[in-house]
């Protein structure tokens, strides 16, 4: 089955005043019809960047290289009209902090309009009978009345499901969020997974999910993709990545996460030494031989290529034996 969405040999370089940055270097992901791909990792890992460059959101001082295509169009390299049609209608984003991504002047009501008369051609008053459905559909009460309330009249859980509507207005065939659950109680959070996993069920939408929380990963994503200084290191299927992690820095990350019947006076979270690099350039090398406990003199010498198969890692000595989680 052709995918929906499919980035390959993705690159992201940023100038800065002191110099390159690489952000991404050579990314391949495949999201197909309905799936929902997490991409995971530390902060600084390339996760948003990578998202942000796929519908040509990064700003003039990022250099972008490779091939995006969304359903056999190339959108790397796009005009900007093409673009402009694409955002919003084809690909859809939700942003982690909806306060800063909302207008503060401007009622939700007028907000999720805004989409649907930009790109479905609705007029207001259509537009506005469409914003109140929407806001049913991802699980505001009164929505007839919450439609002309202004984001700070709102709940941060309320607000992230405006965002969530205004992302589905037209109905596109990816929706991108980033951190969708962060800085939101456990409650809520649940809540803003249900209204994904519906809309998955209800539209087919494609979902990529951005995200540092295994526990989000392990409830709602198909596929996991993990991400560490910019490069993909570990791909699978969800529940044969947690039970059989391959890398070392994933075995890592699900080694440092909470798990219920451990005490914290007694059984003290594993973690991950150092800090994800700030590079100029990739080197020809395994970018986290440094912190890795499994590093061998050929990691900082050579750099290892993702293998073929299901469950594909980018690892010179990969785990091969149980992580307890």
């Amino acid at each position: 089955m052709k995918p929906v969405l499919e980035v390959k040999d993705l690159s992201v370089t940023f100038r800065t005043e002191d110099g390159k940055l690489s952000a991404v270097d050579r990314v391949s992901l495949e999201v197909g019809d309905g799936e929902v791909l997490a991409v995971v990792g530390e902060s600084g890992c390339g996760k948003s960047v990578t998202a942000m460059s796929i519908a040509g959101l990064l700003p003039r001082t990022a250099n972008v290289d490779g091939s995006v295509k969304l359903d056999g169009t190339e959108l790397i390299g796009a005009d900007k009209r093409t673009l402009r049609s694409i955002r919003g209608r084809e690909v859809a984003y939700i942003f982690q902090e909806p306060m800063t991504s909302l207008n503060p002047v401007f009622t939700v009501g007028h907000q999720i309009g805004e989409v649907l008369r930009t790109h479905v051609g609705l007029s207001r008053q259509a537009a506005r009978a469409r914003s109140i459905e929407l806001l049913k559909l991802v699980g505001i009460p009164s929505a007839e009345r919450r439609v002309s309330d202004y984001p700070h009249q709102l709940s941060g859980g309320m607000r992230q499901r405006v965002m969530i509507a205004m992302a589905v207005a037209c109905d596109p065939k990816v929706l991108i969020a980033d951190e969708p659950t962060t800085a939101l109680d456990v409650t809520i959070q649940a809540g803003i997974l249900d209204v994904l996993r519906g809309l998955r069920e209800r539209l087919g939408t494609s979902i990529v999910l951005i995200t540092h929380d295994l526990g989000v990963v392990a409830d709602l994503a198909d596929r996991v993709a993990v991400m560490y200084a910019g490069r993909v290191v570990e791909t699978a299927q969800v529940h044969e990545l947690f039970a059989n992690p391959q890398h070392p820095y994933t075995a890592g990350l699900l080694g440092a996460s909470p798990a219920a019947g451990r005490h914290a006076e007694t059984h003290r979270l594993n973690e991950i030494p150092g800090l994800v690099p700030l590079l100029s350039e990739q080197p020809d090398a395994c970018t986290f031989a440094d912190r890795c406990p499994r590093a061998v003199d050929f990691c900082t010498t050579s750099q290892p290529q993702l293998t073929t198969g299901q469950h594909q890692v980018a690892c010179w000595n990969p785990v091969r034996e149980p992580v307890e989680v």
